[in-house]
């Protein structure tokens, strides 16, 4: 367990972790005040950076999940370049501004913001499950800013969140209620690996931070009321710029379709395939899941 002070935004949940991918990266999560046009207040933004390098590398996150998701790949990839994980809009430990509607365009709004004021030139975007969604939105709409794509377990052919028809009131509570719930959430964790035996306690926790925040269940029925990502799947034939996609072979969650689908729509890309992994290589092989980008990156 973690026995020194935690910042202040951290919730005393992460007190709890054991393993020491989990207690070294929260301590080093930052949280800045991020200026958007999307309101006059600013989005108490959280991410983590470091390494060194020309060309920074930003993880994203998949859906009602944080940067903990990073906790094993983050330190080796920032051992080969800069690397940065975020908690985009209305996810993760970053803010919930009442006033701000979560859906695909305030999302890419508040990550362009961040890559303005913190990253500003070209770097190699990650998207993991429907962090690959923001993450092809995101390269669509500012392809300067983007010099290669990788893509993980990717959502963006996938439809949006099945629980979109549930979130008429007083169902959208429920529904979000039943996302809160320790016994599903472990059952979700227990689903994205093809190892089981990864779905340890503290996974779950990971996994269990950010439910915290006091505007948790209003952001995600937000987003899910938005429609999610269903636009993309007819713009993926548009990415020009170099992309690896890395598959789970044993994904459970979104299939392995859908990775030849990828690969066939990105003209200039390249699918490799992580073996004895679930939805989630970065947390299940992370040496594997380094070593592609690596690669990738030469």
């Amino acid at each position: 367990m973690i026995s020194s002070n935690l910042s202040s935004f951290i919730p005393p949940l992460a007190e709890k972790l054991t393993e020491e991918t989990s207690t070294d990266l929260i301590r080093k999560i930052q949280q800045t005040p991020l200026e958007t046009s999307l309101s006059s207040t600013p989005v108490k933004t959280t991410y983590v950076q470091g390494g060194e390098g020309e060309l920074p590398i930003l993880l994203l996150h998949g859906f009602d999940s944080s940067l903990m998701e990073f906790r094993r790949l983050f330190p080796k990839l920032s051992s080969v370049t800069e690397t940065i994980a975020l908690d985009f809009l209305g996810f993760g430990l970053t803010d919930r501004v009442p006033e701000i509607a979560i859906t695909p365009d305030t999302i890419k709004t508040h990550l362009y913001a961040f890559w303005q004021q913190f990253i500003q030139r070209p770097m190699v975007l990650l998207g993991a499950s429907m962090g690959g969604a923001v993450a092809i939105d995101f390269t669509l709409t500012y392809p300067e800013t983007v010099a290669k794509l990788v893509l993980l377990d990717s959502a963006g052919f996938a439809g949006g969140p099945a629980m979109g028809k549930l979130m008429i009131p007083p169902l959208d509570r429920l529904a979000a209620g039943f996302l809160s719930n320790t016994k599903v959430r472990q059952k979700i964790s227990e689903n994205a690996y093809y190892d089981r035996t990864f779905a340890s306690e503290d996974a779950l926790i990971c996994s269990m931070l950010h439910l915290t925040h006091p505007n948790w269940s209003k952001a995600l029925i937000s987003f899910t009321k938005s429609g999610g990502y269903n636009f993309l799947s007819q713009r993926i034939k548009e990415i020009t710029q170099p992309s690896l996609i890395l598959w789970g072979e044993q994904d459970k969650i979104l299939g392995t379709k859908d990775a030849q689908r990828f690969k066939d729509t990105i003209a200039d890309s390249q699918l490799v395939w992580i073996p004895e992994s679930g939805h989630v290589p970065h947390l299940e092989k992370p040496n594997l899941t380094r070593e592609a980008i690596e690669n990738f990156l030469l």
